[in-house]
């Protein structure tokens, strides 16, 4: 895909739908100790706390309506989750997130608070995504990955 391409998704995306306009804040002390201007983009003031609800949103915003009725589904130990939670309760689509055992209970519950359906499953992301891929193919939902996914990349550009 031609760059030109990539930022006109970036400019179409709807993520200002859900996701909030973040300032950018001086890092004084690193700034001065690298003797350069450093600037800091303050993704932890989003609703979940990180980009991640830009790139979810994008891909979810774009299904069909066949496809938002067969729902989402999602592997991820944190950020990923919470924003394919929060973009799919905001879009009416049911969401699947599977999350390692390992994940911390914090993580879990954000899911979960945000309307997404948390699964528990192996103790690494890999046996997560290997029961994720399994329910996509079960049960014909969308997968959305997490960063492997231009809508995705496009909604976090």
């Amino acid at each position: 895909m031609a760059s030109e391409d990539l930022l006109e998704r970036i400019l179409r995306a709807p993520v200002y739908d859900v996701a909030v306009e973040t300032p950018l804040d001086e890092a004084k002390l690193l700034s001065a100790q690298l003797g350069n201007r450093v600037l800091i983009k303050r993704e932890d003031l989003q609703p979940v706390f990180s980009f991640k609800i830009r790139g979810a949103y994008n891909r979810i915003s774009g299904l069909d309506a066949v496809e938002r009725k067969a729902g989402v589904v999602a592997a991820s130990a944190g950020n990923h989750a919470q924003g394919v939670a929060m973009a799919a309760t905001k879009l009416g689509v049911h969401s699947r997130i599977v999350m390692p055992r390992t994940t911390p209970g914090i993580k879990v519950d954000a899911v979960r608070r945000f309307g997404g359906e948390a699964l528990l499953e192996g103790d690494t992301y890999d046996e997560a995504a290997t029961l994720a891929n399994r329910i996509r193919e079960e049960e014909g939902r969308v997968f959305i990955h997490a960063y492997d996914d231009l809508d995705v990349i496009a909604g976090q550009g």
